[in-house]
């Protein structure tokens, strides 16, 4: 297995625990939590059972029914005998704990429910059945351990971890698995056999992330194009109807989610909750903060507040590769073109992506980058800066790293495929903005440009404005 260490100690140190646990595993659907549960628990468990996708389902009574039978029909396959379909979820998991209560006694007894979300369907009464079970009898075993895993992050949240009904309080731990970083991603990749340049990865993690699932559809042997192609523009495309998919199988309103992650997508920097309200149509209030919880909580999303601006002046910002990828180049494309990405990859419009996607990528790899500026002791913020209301070409600064120790990181962010070569215009630039910046903060803060690039900067008359040159490989370092 990729990484995941510290989430293997964990699932073992519980394991062989004398008590009873009640786990919650969560993220984003495809990171790979079922993966993991079975790696762990290989040859373990006493039970398990996955929930049927609510995906197709014409009414509430008919997705009732097909859990409950479907749900039946794992019991039986682990030994369950002489009982009929259980009509209530109730029913159904005193059914459960008749089954295990006929197992041999000696051991820890492991029950998995994968995708348990999908389980509580519209009025089935199924959180409160899994209260009764847990609090009835569960809990009272010492050899006992519940694992649940959900991609619905939200309903995960809600109904589990945040609970203020008769779950509340009773997990023992939770795992939220978040995507590869660069350098897993590197690892996996040289697992697979697939051989790409790290200049390439980046590419690659711009475009589908650190999601395992997705990492997987890679083969040995294309190039970064070829298997952008066949996974995006090919006809039958690997992820052809993926997009939809992720929405559908983890949201109760998939189309107003969409809505909101379309509209993001339409500025770099985000926007305010007031702003998504305005645009949107919806109140600012907490429906629409239910609705970016839920897509926050599923790596859809990432709230931050701009430096200089009220802490109450929070932003949104999507930052999930895939769904930035699909909708910049795929969701809307008039004339397919099934070797897009080969017969382009030189265009304005790629260039012109790998830059803000670049910056994406070090959005999520802040820690790496503290760790190459010697600053993972210090606590710190980071945010995105603007004097503008848009992206375009202005008074802003893609990553701000704000210190304890009164030192702002200004931080320009480049993907080129050589030495970044500072121009007489670009230095005159950065020195506006750096005055900026000076007249927003106390005397007592010193502020140092950092640039992080892929290959390191060409030594000019300017290029000393660069306090710090952090590198593409700087990024894969792991923590």
């Amino acid at each position: 297995m990729i990484g995941r260490e510290l989430e293997q100690k964990t699932l073992s140190r519980l394991y062989e625990s004398k008590k009873p646990e009640f786990v919650a595993v969560y993220g984003r659907r495809r990171v790979g939590k079922t993966f993991l549960v079975d790696e762990v628990f290989e040859g373990k468990l006493s039970f398990r059972h996955a929930g049927l996708s609510p995906a197709e389902w014409r009414n509430e009574k008919d997705a009732l029914t097909a859990q409950l039978k479907h749900f039946y029909q794992s019991l039986k396959l682990h030994g369950l005998r002489y009982e009929p379909c259980p009509v209530d979820w109730l029913e159904a998991f005193y059914l459960l704990e008749k089954l295990l209560s006929s197992l041999p006694a000696p051991g820890r007894q492991v029950v998995f429910l994968d995708e348990l979300p999908w389980l509580d369907t519209p009025h089935s009464g199924f959180v409160t059945a899994l209260e009764g079970f847990w609090n009835t009898w569960a809990c009272h075993r010492k050899n006992f351990m519940l694992v649940v895993c959900g991609s619905a992050s939200s309903w995960m949240l809600d109904h589990l971890i945040n609970n203020h009904g008769g779950l509340y309080g009773r997990l023992t731990s939770r795992i939220r698995l978040a995507p590869f970083n660069l350098k897993e991603t590197e690892d996996f990749f040289r697992q697979k056999n697939v051989k790409l340049s790290r200049y390439d990865i980046v590419q690659a993690y711009m475009a589908v992330g650190g999601i395992p699932y997705y990492l997987d559809a890679f083969e040995s042997g294309l190039s970064l194009s070829q298997n952008l192609d066949q996974l995006f523009f090919a006809d039958h495309a690997v992820f052809e109807n993926e997009y939809e998919m992720l929405f559908s199988s983890i949201f109760s309103d998939p189309e107003r989610m969409k809505s909101i992650v379309v509209f993001l997508d339409t500025r770099n920097a985000g926007y305010t909750r007031k702003e998504l309200g305005e645009k949107l149509g919806m109140s600012s209030g907490g429906t629409l903060t239910k609705l970016l919880s839920a897509l926050m909580g599923s790596d859809f999303i990432t709230s931050y507040y701009p430096f200089g601006l009220s802490k109450r002046e929070v932003y949104y910002k999507l930052t999930d590769p895939f769904c930035l990828f699909f909708l910049h180049f795929v969701a809307n494309r008039r004339n397919p073109d099934h070797h897009f990405w080969l017969n382009n990859q030189n265009s304005p419009s790629i260039t012109s992506w790998r830059g803000f996607a670049f910056e994406n990528v070090c959005f999520n790899h802040v820690d790496q980058i503290k760790q190459a500026l010697g600053i993972s002791g210090i606590r710190s913020s980071h945010s995105a800066w603007s004097k503008k209301t848009d992206d375009q070409e202005g008074a802003q600064i893609d990553l701000l790293i704000e210190r304890d120790d009164h030192v702002l990181n200004s931080c320009e962010i480049k993907f080129v495929g050589q030495e970044f070569s500072v121009s007489q215009s670009y230095y005159r630039k950065l020195m506006a903005r750096q005055q900026l910046l000076m007249n927003m903060i106390s005397p007592k803060w010193t502020i140092h440009q950092t640039l992080i690039t892929t290959y390191g900067v060409s030594y000019n008359e300017y290029s000393g404005v660069f306090s710090r040159v952090i590198l593409m490989d700087d990024l894969f370092r792991p923590l």
